[in-house]
Parts: structure tokens; C-alpha cells; sequence
């Protein structure tokens, strides 16, 4: 028996099924990106292949609960059946709602909390806030500029607009920023003793500790500088930046859309290449988080658990372990602690037990 094994599925009926279902969790993770002519057409082949493969690709776009894959999906398969037309309207109707009130809730923020200059001059608008997320919880915020934040799990960053900077700072947790383009304002997000600079690009920054921080530039271009670094420095290494910048101790490095950077105590990784080149699909599964879904692609299950710690209250503690270094591989949703517990009971035959304190006890069968 292969020590990979899906975290959703038992016998071989049950595997095949996870096998289907976690394809479908890719398909939908690449439309949120965008698909190509070729992989729409090889979507489509693959969704006549099986009754099950459409049937699964339906069942995950409502885990995703995004317009953009929704509308894709509409164009994909537009004679598909009533009742999944209903269930994406249903969605799609959920989800303008919570725009809408998000939008709001935004405005409300924006006209009754922020500070104004005594010449009420728009250009003297100076924006301090802090925004959070408890355990378990992800928000979404939008800037008086119109730049986007997502937050992770138990996040903290605070925000500092003014006339000269758009400065952030990372304190704890994830976060995604989808940054406005303003060439007068670098938008700086500084993380320990790292800044990670853009004039407009969508980028990720997950600080793990106070030792480790991990950057993902999906669109765009991010520089790495010393957070020490002045913003008028930080502007002109912006404008000669024409090519890649590469420096073993990143005191000024360029990271380019499709690229990863993990920092380690202020340097990185040892035996990494400064900049790591991933794939669309890596992409998508390491931010799977931005749509309520964890990806799993064979690690040890301690580090899953890791993962999995981050969002929700409960820690959980290995027993024996041997079980420690069990490869798991599949999708999970994020905060379904009993989904997970379920599936490692069935697939590996590991058992749980629930203290009083919140703890879970993880031990083998034997």
C-alpha cells in the first residue's frame, strides 16, 4: 500500500472518487486564475469523459463560492442542468450581497473613523487603521485608494496612508494584496526587518514567526529591500529596477509574477536559489487559503497538522510517532477539524481522542 494517501476516501470506489474530486479542486483553482483556449477545451473533454468528473466540478465551484468561476463555468457547460444553474444563482445572489455590504461597510469606515488634515484638501487625506481576523476567520478589506486586502487566519496588519507613502506592516498571520497603481506612492508592506515594495501588483506575504516570512508575486513585481530602507530610495531603486536584482543577503531584490521567496531569520533558505520559479497550479495551491480550501500534495501529516493548526482553536498532539511521518495527499476545508478526523480514522486507521482543554490525541491503530 503506497504511504500517500488521499485524506477523503477509503476503499477503492472511495479513492477513485477522491481522485476525481481533487482534480476538480484543480480545475477550479486554474479557472480562478483564468484558462487558456487549450485547457478549456481539455476541460470540457474531461467533463464528457464521466458524468461524475461534471458532477464533481459543480460540487467544488460552490466550495470556491467566486462569481469569476462561476460565469466561466456558465459559458463552459451552458446547458447544464436546472438545478446547478439554481444553486450557482443562489451563489452568485449570496455573493453580491456580501459585496455589497462589504462595500458598505467600507464606506462607513471611511467617512466616520478617518482623520482629516485641517484643509480637508483630498490630497491630505491620511488613512490609520488596523485591521484583524480572529482564528479560523478570513476578511476582506478595501483601501480609500481602492487597493485590496485579503487576511488569513489570525492576522494583524496596520495600515498608514498618507500624501508620500502607502506604508503597511504585517505584524502576524497572511495576507493578499491586490495594490492600486499610484507611480507617486510606492505601497509598502514591511514584515520583521523585510519591506516587500509595488507600485500595483497582486502579491502574498505570509509571516509564519518572527523568524520566517514567505513572499508569492502572482502579478506584477515586488522588491524586497531592508525595511530600514527610506521610501525616496525605495522610488528610485523602483525606476532603475529594468531587470531582475539578485543579492544573496536580499538587500535589494526584484521578485517577478510566477516567482517565490522564503526568508529565513532575514536570509534565505540555505541550498535555495534566491528567487524560486513556480508553476501557475503550485501558485494556486499554496493560496488555496484565499478560497477557504487547504491542498495537501504528500506531506508528512505532522506538518499538515501544522497547516491545519493555523486554523482552528484546537491543537492537536501525536501520540506515536510513527504516524508523524504518514504522507497525506487531497484537499480540505479549512476549519473542518471533524472532516479531517473522520478521514484519518478511515484512511489510516489512526484514532482520536478530545481533552477537555481542546486538545486532540492522535495515536495508531496498533
Amino acid at each position: 500500500m503506497s504511504n500517500v494517501s488521499q485524506l477523503f476516501g477509503k476503499n477503492n470506489k472511495q479513492q477513485d472518487d477522491s481522485n476525481i474530486q481533487e482534480q476538480a479542486c484543480l480545475w477550479i483553482s486554474r479557472m480562478d486564475r483564468g484558462l487558456s483556449k487549450s485547457e478549456k477545451q481539455q476541460l470540457v473533454t474531461w467533463c464528457k469523459q464521466n458524468t461524475l468528473h461534471h458532477s464533481a466540478l459543480l460540487e467544488m465551484a460552490s466550495y470556491w463560492d467566486d462569481l469569476s468561476v462561476l460565469n466561466e463555468l456558465s459559458d463552459l457547460f451552458p446547458l447544464a442542468q436546472s438545478t446547478a444553474r439554481n444553486k450557482f444563482s443562489a451563489i452568485a445572489l449570496a455573493a453580491s450581497i456580501a459585496v455589497l455590504s462589504l462595500i458598505g461597510t467600507n464606506t462607513l469606515v471611511s467617512e466616520s473613523f478617518l482623520p482629516y488634515l485641517p484643509s480637508f484638501n483630498e490630497q491630505t487625506l491620511t488613512q490609520i487603521q488596523t485591521l484583524k481576523t480572529q482564528v479560523g476567520e478570513q476578511k476582506s478589506f478595501t483601501l480609500q485608494d481602492g487597493s485590496q486586502i485579503k487576511l488569513n487566519t489570525n492576522s494583524l496588519i496596520k495600515v498608514e496612508y498618507s500624501p508620500n507613502h502607502r506604508l503597511l506592516t504585517l505584524l502576524q498571520g497572511e495576507a493578499r494584496f491586490d495594490v492600486a497603481k499610484d507611480k507617486s506612492r510606492p505601497f509598502t508592506v514591511t514584515v520583521g526587518d523585510k519591506s516587500f515594495t509595488a507600485l500595483g501588483t497582486i502579491f502574498n506575504v505570509q509571516k509564519s514567526d518572527n523568524l520566517v516570512m514567505e513572499l508569492v508575486v502572482t502579478e506584477g513585481k515586488v522588491l524586497i529591500t531592508k525595511a530600514s530602507s527610506l521610501v525616496a530610495d525605495i522610488k528610485q531603486t523602483l525606476i532603475q529596477a529594468n531587470t531582475t536584482l539578485k543579492s544573496d543577503d536580499l538587500a535589494a531584490t526584484l521578485v517577478v509574477s510566477g516567482e517565490k521567496v522564503v526568508i529565513h531569520k532575514g536570509k534565505l533558505l540555505p541550498n535555495k536559489t534566491p528567487v524560486e520559479k513556480v508553476s501557475l497550479d503550485q501558485i494556486h495551491r499554496d493560496l488555496a487559503w484565499q478560497q477557504g480550501m487547504l491542498i495537501f500534495e504528500g506531506e508528512p501529516l505532522s506538518i499538515a497538522l501544522a497547516e491545519i493548526s493555523r486554523y482552528t482553536t484546537s491543537n492537536f498532539e501525536i501520540v506515536d510517532r510513527e504516524i508523524a511521518d504518514i504522507h497525506v495527499a487531497g484537499y480540505f476545508k479549512a476549519g473542518d477539524i471533524d472532516g479531517l478526523l473522520t478521514s484519518l480514522q478511515s484512511n489510516f486507521g489512526i484514532h482520536f481522542n478530545k481533552r477537555a482543554d481542546g486538545t486532540i490525541l492522535l495515536s495508531s491503530a496498533n
